[in-house]
């Protein structure tokens, strides 16, 4: 397949996700484990050089870039970092456990996880439900969400060339939400610290070559 090669890759595990707690525009460092789950997705790319690389602007998300490029055959060693890449916001959920918060948004609806609301309701309405519990009025809908992303997407698929291979390192929601925009697979289970799912960019339409791949 030519056209333009995307590896998306989400962070290592961070302090916020081993306690279990909500985290999109909040930062947290990457754990013992979310150090190896970015050794292990470095091992996996070994073979592919990058000519371009992007990272969200968090800490969690550039550091696992890094651990990537370190082990790349490219001469890239650092990260563009795009805001546009930012996990979802949650908003007045940030940083609280999951499930209360899965059980705040979802219970009125009669689901108490979030796998539970996405294979009720999708993707993309299930972070409206969170937006509208919101008391604070501050998680992004998914309008606001896709008016921040796509951009930032076409930006990065501008700049390429077909043939290319770009990496993205960016985080969970984003690349379900990707993924359920431009496939149908099934994207309700948890996606892996670590893991990397490729798309290709050719002709203006983005195609989901695989998803959430992680090698032991």
């Amino acid at each position: 397949m030519t056209g333009i090669n995307l590896y998306f890759v989400r962070h290592g595990q961070t302090q916020l996700n081993h306690y279990h707690r909500i985290q999109g525009w909040s930062d947290t460092d990457l754990t013992e484990k979310g150090v190896q789950d970015a050794v292990i997705a470095a091992n996996h790319l070994s073979q592919i050089t990058f000519d371009q690389a992007y990272s969200s602007d968090t800490k969690r998300a550039s550091r696992t870039a890094r651990i990537i490029l370190e082990a790349n055959p490219a001469p890239l060693s650092e990260p563009v970092q795009k805001p546009a890449l930012r996990e979802e916001n949650f908003g007045y959920f940030e940083g609280n456990d999951t499930g209360q918060t899965w059980s705040i948004v979802g219970g009125p609806h009669g689901c108490y996880s979030y796998p539970e609301l996405i294979e009720t309701f999708g993707i993309e309405k299930t972070r409206d439900l969170i937006a509208a519990a919101d008391p604070y009025g501050e998680a992004e809908n998914d309008q606001q969400f896709w008016a921040r992303l796509q951009p930032g997407l076409d930006e990065i698929v501008a700049n390429a060339q077909p043939g290319q291979n770009i990496l993205v390192v960016a985080h969970g929601t984003l690349i379900k939400s990707i993924v359920s925009q431009f496939s149908d697979f099934d994207i309700a289970a948890s996606i892996l610290n670590g893991s990397v799912t490729k798309l290709n960019y050719q002709d203006g339409t983005f195609t989901v070559v695989y998803y959430n791949q992680k090698e032991n």
